[in-house]
Formats: C-alpha cells, structure tokens, sequence
C-alpha cells in the first residue's frame, strides 16, 4: 500500500521521491530565481510533484510568505462580456504557469475600506478591481496587510494605482468616424441602463460626440420590447452606434421587424467582433480590438510587481487594446 494514499502528498514525499532536499522542493515549486538548481534537477522535482498528485499546502506558504498565491479579481457589477471573460481565461492560464491563483470574487458591492478588508480575508498577492471602488484608504490598507500591488480596471489614469485603461472613447469615436464617411448625417449612440455598463456606454457616447457633437444618446435596456419601441420611433437617426455587438444584434433585429433597413435606412455599428458578427444578416459592421499588451504580458508585469522587481507606480497607464473598424454589411 502507497504510504501516501491515507494523507495528503507532502514536500518531504516529493523530495524523498526525487532524490533531493526538501529545501530543493521548495525552491522549484515556488520558483525561486536565486536558488542555484539545475535545469535537470528541476524537471525531475517537477515530474515527481506531478506524478504523486503533490498540491502545495496553501495555509503554509500564507504563513511562510505573509500572502497567498492569490491574485483577487472581484467582479465588476456588470456582467462580463465574451471578450473580456476570454482575456481572464486566457490571464488564469497565464497565472497558474507562473505559480498563482486567479480568484474572481463574487462579491460585486463593497467598495473603499470595507471592501479591502472583504478580499484580505484571503490574503491576496494582488488585487484587480475596478478603479471605482478604490479609496485611499483602502488602498494603504491593502498594501499595509501584505498585498504587494493593486491594480485597476478603469476608463483613466488612477492616481491611487496602475491602472489597465479600456479605451471607451476611442471606440465610440472609430465607430462615428465610419457613419460619418459613408454619409450619416444623424448619429445617434446607445446607452445601457444596466448598472455598471452604463457607465461605459456614456464613455463611449462621449468619444462618438468628439467627432460628431450633435450625436443623440438612446438610453436602452436589454429588451425585445424596448428595443421595439425605439425602431417604431418617427425620429431614427440614420447612423447608429450600439455600444457592442449584443446591443446592435438586438436592434437590427428590432429594425428589421418594424420593416426599417439595415444599412439602407439605418446603418447600425457594433463593438467587439464576436464571431456571431459574421453570421448574421445583415453581417455587422463593428469595432474590433487589437492587443496592444498580450496576456502573458500583461501577467508578467503583475508578476514583477508582486515580486518587487517592477515598481508599482500610481498613474501608470497599461492598455489591452487598440480599437479598429471591420466594415461587413450593417454600416
């Protein structure tokens, strides 16, 4: 019988199992760059800890370290997109290569000091969270309690912390620059009510009226019957910006119930290029976003950060993505 199989695989059973110190675990497992291990006596610690199912104990390297592994991502109030939850799979992927955790917190609420006290429940390595819900306060208290860096998710430079900026306003001015070249002369730009996306819905109606200031806002929930009522409407505008592709699917559907045409009577513009983009009639028109900072880039920074080998600098601006036009069909 396996002497392992009544308890949990330990760092002494990788080593016995290796042929190495304890200590030489340790070192490989938490990948430690100053420890003088050979490349070939870390593949065999490394194949050991795979082939006895070895996890590392994380209460102990909480205690050893004074933090977790954790990098806290609470979530936003909004719902996330397909294309911001396909870069947090692809930032997990990125972590756990580099020894960490991606927690996303479902606690979506708090903010300021009550809120860093929620997440240190867990002892975080690094917090991501939205600008919002930063207070200085809650930002000493993080850094105070053995987080090393706080990052925001914002529409602008943070004086607080780095912060990733999501280029709102570039969106919405690519897509009016389209409208406005083929010939729109009444531009209007979705709103949505829903809580959270609002907020970016009226950064991007800003970009939109840098390039045409008279642009009409709609305010619109994310509804058949809302969306009815605005395509019945005698006063459409003849260029529509949708906030995203989900918003504009939905109102070219409206459109097209009420018998208005899409481009024809109203050009309507997308943002994200989801793949249903191309499948649907008429295909959309939208914004797509080039990676200006790839995942593994992005994880790389937050990992030096953590490791105190990258300042973490308040103002620092980081951003994921350039927005461009993909011309299809609906504009």
């Amino acid at each position: 019988m396996n002497e392992t199989s009544s308890r949990p695989v330990t760092s002494v059973d990788v080593a016995r199992a290796a042929g190495v110190s304890q200590a030489t675990v340790s070192y490989v497992l938490n990948d430690n760059p100053h420890a003088r291990v050979s490349e070939e006596t870390r593949q065999r610690v490394r194949d050991a800890a795979a082939r006895l199912g070895y996890v590392p104990d994380a209460s102990a390297r909480t205690l050893r370290t004074g933090r977790s592994g954790i990098v806290l991502l609470p979530l936003a109030e909004a719902r996330i997109g397909p294309l911001v939850q396909a870069m947090l799979d692809d930032m997990e992927e990125e972590f756990r290569s580099r020894g960490y955790t991606l927690v996303q917190y479902g606690e979506r609420r708090l903010t300021g000091v009550a809120a860093a006290k929620s997440w240190l429940a867990l002892r975080p390595a690094a917090v991501i969270v939205e600008a919002g819900r930063l207070t200085r306060k809650s930002v000493d208290l993080l850094r105070s309690s053995g987080t090393r860096t706080v990052i925001a998710f914002s529409d602008e430079a943070s004086p607080l912390v780095p912060a990733v900026v999501m280029p709102h306003e570039a969106t919405g001015a690519c897509a009016a620059r389209h409208l406005v070249e083929r010939g729109c002369t009444r531009l209007a730009a979705i709103v949505p009510k829903e809580p959270g996306i609002d907020r970016m819905g009226e950064r991007r109606l800003s970009g939109v009226r840098a390039v045409f200031p008279a642009a009409r806002r709609i305010d619109l929930a994310f509804s058949e019957e809302e969306a009815g009522r605005i395509a019945a409407g005698s006063d459409l505008p003849d260029g529509i910006f949708a906030y995203n592709d989900e918003y504009a699917m939905l109102l070219i559907s409206a459109l097209q119930d009420a018998g208005v045409r899409v481009p024809e009577d109203v050009a309507v513009v997308g943002a994200d290029d989801l793949p249903l983009a191309r499948l649907m009639r008429p295909r959309l028109t939208t914004v797509h976003f080039d990676a200006s900072a790839t995942p593994a880039e992005m994880v790389a920074i937050i990992d030096g950060m953590v490791k105190g080998e990258r300042e973490s600098v308040p103002g620092t601006v980081m951003t994921l993505m350039n927005p461009r036009l993909v011309v299809r069909d609906s504009a």
